[in-house]
């Protein structure tokens, strides 16, 4: 297990025009050939946008995009007609097959924080597609087929247990809250990335939110 703290993290976005980003991966110009992917996961961003600011139209293509808001709202328009609005609780998949264009904005009165996962897919090409899963259950992993991969929520009170899913690759992200998992505290920004999870079990040191991405390649 590989644990990564939130500090570690390398900083981007655009302070001044109210982007502040977290990438858990090589990213544009924070380039490291030690730290480009995990399994199939090639970005974790954590952004936080200011009331009014945003990511203007930009392309992408041949990538599995996966977003869970954390605090906030985050406005989605893209190229392919859909106009939404996420909110805490929901799943955002755009898978960009051989390319789509997208606007990500922050259109509320308060601040906007969000995760978003990128994951390479198992092949290229194909038809863009969208969907919108709203209030997520706990019990009710997401299937990013395109990727062969499964997202789990896990909302653990204080002293609660989950299983981590045995798999060639897990990567779990904190969300919210303090959690223990193989012996390490983890707080909120900090991630493990495990390779041949078997027999795992993640406990709430206080209430928390994570995210475990099950990875078969």
């Amino acid at each position: 297990m590989d644990v990564r703290r939130a500090g570690e993290r390398y900083r981007g976005g655009d302070p001044g025009a109210g982007i502040d980003s977290h990438h858990a991966f090589s990213f544009g110009p924070h380039y490291d050939p030690d730290n480009l992917r995990f399994g199939a996961m090639i970005a974790c961003n954590e952004e936080r946008l200011a009331p009014g600011a945003g990511f203007d139209e930009h392309p992408h293509s041949h990538t599995e995009i996966v977003t869970w808001v954390v605090e906030g709202e985050l406005t989605h328009r893209d190229s392919t007609g859909h106009e939404t609005t996420v909110r805490p609780g929901d799943v955002q998949h755009l898978s960009s097959a051989a390319g789509v264009r997208h606007v990500e904005r922050n259109d509320g009165a308060g601040p906007l924080t969000f995760v978003q996962t990128w994951l390479a897919p198992s092949a290229p090409g194909g038809a863009p597609a969208y969907e919108l899963v709203p209030g997520i259950a706990d019990s009710t992993p997401y299937a990013v087929a395109g990727a062969a991969a499964l997202l789990h929520v896990r909302r653990l009170a204080p002293g609660e247990r989950a299983a981590v899913p045995d798999a060639a690759y897990v990567y779990a992200h904190v969300v919210r809250g303090d959690v223990r998992l193989a012996g390490e505290e983890l707080r909120p920004g900090d991630a493990a990335r495990i390779t041949g999870a078997k027999g795992l079990e993640v406990t709430g040191v206080t209430a928390a939110e994570l995210l475990l991405w099950e990875l078969s390649r």
